[in-house]
This record gives structure tokens, sequence and C-alpha cells, in this order.
């Protein structure tokens, strides 16, 4: 695995007045990799954007502000689990498969998985974790609640 930061230093002015320049970023002026491990030249922050590209157009909680858009983190950080599982599992990625016979996803690429799973086997084992039981809800739990005079008749 190569890991690291990467630093650009941009200019700090830059006196380009027309239409054409005047939202692109500034110019690079130097670029440096600081190495926490594996090759210094193999770390890239395209990876990191492509993998946020994926997700927030596969995902539509990322692409859209109001539809599709979930309440509690809990539900949001479900649709996103089983969205990277799909990903991983069952679909087949065309970068990964050399010829057409032999299909490919990222998890048997890695020696996850040795073979790619339908949708069917992913609900299944996702299905598979025990959910939280419900509590029940105390008896005198209306006794705390009081009804306030004076409201609209």
């Amino acid at each position: 695995m190569d890991f690291g930061t990467i630093v650009k230093t941009l200019a700090v002015t830059d006196l380009r007045k027309d239409a054409a320049h005047r939202y692109s970023p500034a110019a690079v002026v130097a670029v440096s990799r600081d190495v926490v491990c594996g090759l210094p030249m193999d770390i890239s922050t395209s990876y990191v954007e492509r993998g946020n590209l994926s997700i927030r157009t596969g995902a539509k909680r990322f692409a859209r502000l109001t539809l599709s858009h979930s309440k509690k983190l809990d539900n949001h950080l479900a649709a996103v689990a089983l969205y990277v599982a799909h990903y991983n599992l069952c679909r087949v990625h065309e970068a990964l498969t050399p010829n057409v016979r032999h299909q490919t996803t990222p998890a048997m690429a890695v020696g996850i998985a040795d073979h790619v799973w339908s949708i069917g086997e992913l609900l299944d084992a996702a299905l598979a974790i025990t959910p939280p039981r419900p509590v029940d809800t105390p008896s005198n739990r209306r006794r705390r609640f009081r009804v306030v005079e004076g409201g609209k008749n």
C-alpha cells in the first residue's frame, strides 16, 4: 500500500483578467510528497478523488440535496455501506477484467471473494446481522407528560 500526503504550493497572486482564467485555480508552483509508507512516486490523490466521484454518482444521497436525503445518520450509514458492499462484491469492473470470460470484482482482485456475488447473496449477508431488540416502553411514561391549559379551543 502506498500512503502519504501531497502538498501543492499555489501561486499567491493571479493577475490574469480574462474570463476564461478568472475562476480557474492558481498555478501550481511546487509539489512535495511526504511518504508514510510505500513508494513516493505511486502516491496520488487521483485514486481518492475517483472513489469520491464513484460514491457521489452511484449513491444519489451525495448527489442531491433533497431527494434520497437521510434525516438519520444511521440510515445514511446503512445506505452507504450497502452501496460500498455492492460496488466491491457484486459489480464487475471493466478495468479488472482483462477478457470477457473472466469477470472480476474488486473483492475478487484482492482475494476476499471467490465469485461475483448476486444481489440476493448481498441481501442475505446484510440481513444475517441480528438487528437490536426493541426496548419496551415503560407503562408510567404517559404520566410524565402534562397538558398545558390555555391552548386553542
